[in-house]
């Protein structure tokens, strides 16, 4: 039973020129306990399919079709003030900068036990308590003075603890992590990583991993959905995406990978860029910069389809029965 579904979403931006589509029926689910990596370029999508899930995008962008499922419940039509509760307690969200997640005027205490009695029937004392457990639990040292500290006390890494912490406080069923890593240096980012994967373990929350770190992705995730343009390139298990990718994309992001081994003085690149979103080709929209494109991929836009162990968006791996 998937914890999350989103089928056929579609995310629009209405502007004065006409409207902008920026997520073009995208469809995946995640199970209870797994960690679902989302990778691409800056500009794919990633952000915006996590927004759209915790209920965060922003105006003028709205949800013009499909639907998001948590729980087999529908999420995505729900008005703000039904949306609050859910988020929180049976999603929660770590953003790239702690900063913006943090209120500098409160305590990192005030805001964790506001947090925990928000969503959770406990007294002051229970949540406080709860609160240095969390604490403790994300690897923050003396988490019983530093309760009432600010966040400028903190360090950038032990900041993003807290606002993993702070994801943590009601037990959501689902974790929504944007870049959790990104502004960290790689031996706190080991650290964050392992406290997500434990968190997945212990509590059997789904954690939906956005990044553009490869490394990150094969460290932490069991599977990983390759985003382009606004749809997903590729989606399948974490190791046979890396190791034998089916969509020429993935082959190149996996081949712009430095590696230890080889003694390479330039490192592969994709050229050209991806298209912006009033300008996206006709036919699948990675066609201008594949070096496997022919007819088909100019005219037509390939779906997911079977592609050995893992599902493409690309025509390369087009059966009969796929064609007809």
């Amino acid at each position: 039973m998937s914890l999350l579904e989103v089928k056929n979403l579609v995310v629009e931006f209405p502007n004065r020129r006409g409207t902008l589509r920026a997520l073009d029926d995208i469809s995946f689910d995640i199970a209870p306990g797994e960690i679902l990596g989302v990778v691409g370029e800056s500009g794919a999508g990633k952000s915006l399919t996590g927004a759209s899930i915790i209920g965060l995008l922003e105006p003028p962008g709205r949800v013009a079709a499909g639907e998001i499922r948590l729980e087999g419940e529908r999420i995505d039509n729900l008005p703000q003030a039904a949306m609050r509760p859910i988020r929180g307690r049976k999603i929660g969200a770590i953003f790239q900068d702690p900063l913006t997640s943090l209120n500098p005027l409160y305590t990192v205490g005030r805001q964790l036990v506001e947090t925990i009695q928000t969503h959770l029937p406990v007294s002051a004392a229970e949540a406080r308590q709860r609160a240095i457990d969390l604490l403790k639990d994300t690897g923050i040292p003396a988490a019983e003075q530093r309760i009432d500290h600010y966040p400028h006390q903190f360090s950038g890494g032990m900041r993003q603890r807290v606002v993993i912490a702070l994801a943590l406080a009601a037990e959501p069923k689902l974790i929504v992590a944007d870049e959790p890593t990104t502004a960290l240096d790689v031996s706190i980012q080991a650290q964050i990583i392992s406290l997500l994967k434990r968190v997945c373990r212990e509590r059997g929350a789904a954690v939906m991993l956005i990044t553009h770190d490869m490394g990150v992705i094969a460290e932490t995730c069991d599977r990983v959905a390759v985003m382009y343009a606004g749809r997903i390139a590729e989606i399948g298990p974490v190791h046979e995406v890396i190791n034998h990718p089916a969509h020429p994309y993935t082959a190149g992001l996996m081949a712009s990978i430095p590696d230890m081994e080889s003694e390479r003085d330039t490192l592969n690149q994709i050229d050209g860029a991806m298209p912006r979103l009033n300008a996206i080709p006709p036919g699948c929209a990675f066609n201008p910069r594949c070096p496997q494109a022919f007819d088909r991929c100019r005219q037509q836009r390939p779906d997911l389809m079977p592609a050995g162990a893992t599902r493409a968006a690309c025509w390369l791996h087009a059966t009969h029965e796929v064609a007809a």
